[in-house]
């Protein structure tokens, strides 16, 4: 952010810019300077914002995560039963790997692309993860799961195989085998 703190439209159009481009063409592949001119900002006002290409990929990570993290706030606020808020979570992951231009998951695209697990990238995609499997094990444990990690696990894995599926191939059915995962996890309880 700007150092008053206030918004900034530049900073707003670098980062969507940036988001665009890095989701449907890959992180490596696109350099700062086409995100610049793509978005119509000059050179200067790209470093008042940002230190580099890793913080403008850490801040595109972090943005992802803050919009994935209000979404399913919103489920948890209108849905107060735990199995209803995970049916809608899988829901919800589905209908994102069934939606047009859907290119995999950003988190695991950016992990493949920044394997080195000390990268600012790398780290921001761990504490999205992280996050993730907490608010999953929040809600399985309470159902009373009789392991409310290991659901929580399973789950994870179910979102990162359906989404690297739905990418590779039919989504539809990711979609289903997702929704039928995560019915089976509540039914084991």
């Amino acid at each position: 952010m700007p150092e008053s703190g206030r918004r900034s439209e530049a900073r707003d159009r670098l980062l969507s810019t940036a988001s665009r481009l890095f989701y449907t063409e890959g992180i490596r592949a696109v350099g700062v300077d086409r995100v610049m001119a793509e978005a119509d900002i000059a050179r200067g006002t790209f470093y008042r914002h940002f230190k580099g290409k890793g913080d403008l990929v850490r801040a595109y990570l972090e943005a992802t995560d803050q919009q994935i993290r209000a979404r399913m706030a919103a489920a948890g606020e209108e849905l107060a039963d735990s199995s209803a808020f995970l049916q809608a979570v899988a829901g919800g992951i589905g209908e994102e790997l069934c939606g047009a231009g859907f290119r995999g998951c950003p988190f695991i695209n950016a992990a493949a692309e920044y394997p080195e697990r000390d990268s600012v990238v790398h780290q921001a995609v761990l504490a999205h993860r992280s996050w993730f499997h907490r608010t999953l094990q929040d809600a399985f444990q309470q159902l009373g799961a009789a392991d409310p990690a290991r659901s929580a696990d399973a789950m994870v894995a179910l979102r990162d195989g359906a989404m690297v599926a739905g990418y590779l191939s039919d989504p539809q059915r990711a979609n289903d085998t997702l929704v039928h995962g995560v019915a089976a996890l509540l039914a084991a309880g």
